[in-house]
C-alpha cells in the first residue's frame, strides 16, 4: 500500500453538481467517518495518479482507494456503497456484473452530469465539522 495515498479515499469532479450531491450523500450516511475526500483536480489527486497510472486525467472518472487498490467508475461507486451499509449495501450487489456493463451506465451519466446538474466555478469544501475529510 502506498504510505503517502490515504485508506477509503474517494476522488471526485470537485466542480460537478452531481458529484458534490454524491459526495454529500456519502458523507451524511458514513457515520464512522471513514471516508476522506479530493477533488480531481487538486494535489492529492496528482499523488494517486502519480501511483496509480489507471486514474485517467479527465474528470468523468470516480475512483476510489481502499486496501492499496484504486477501483474506477461503477466500481468505486459500488464499493463506497457496501462500506455505507444498510439499504445501500444491497445495491452494491450489481458490483457482481461485469464492470464493462455497469460502466455503460455509469459512462451515461457522467456524459451529460453538467446539462443537469450543473458544473460550478470552484469546487465547495465544506467549513463544518466535516471539512478536515477533504484533502486538497
Amino acid at each position: 500500500m502506498n504510505e503517502t495515498i490515504p485508506d477509503k479515499l474517494v476522488l471526485y469532479d470537485g466542480v460537478c453538481g452531481l458529484c458534490e450531491r454524491f459526495v454529500q450523500f456519502t458523507l451524511k450516511r458514513d457515520h464512522q467517518k471513514a471516508f476522506l475526500f479530493a477533488p480531481l483536480q487538486g494535489e492529492t489527486a496528482e499523488r494517486v495518479r502519480a501511483a496509480y497510472p489507471q486514474l485517467p486525467s479527465t474528470l468523468s472518472t470516480v475512483g476510489y482507494v481502499s486496501n492499496g487498490t484504486l477501483l474506477l467508475r461503477s466500481r468505486a461507486v459500488f464499493a463506497i456503497w457496501r462500506e455505507l451499509g444498510g439499504g445501500w449495501k444491497m445495491l452494491a450487489f450489481f458490483r457482481f456484473l461485469p464492470a464493462f456493463l455497469t460502466d455503460i451506465g455509469y459512462r451515461f451519466v457522467a456524459a451529460i452530469r453538467y446539462k443537469i446538474w450543473g458544473k460550478k466555478e470552484l469546487c465547495d469544501i465544506p467549513e463544518h465539522a466535516d471539512a478536515q475529510r477533504f484533502l486538497p
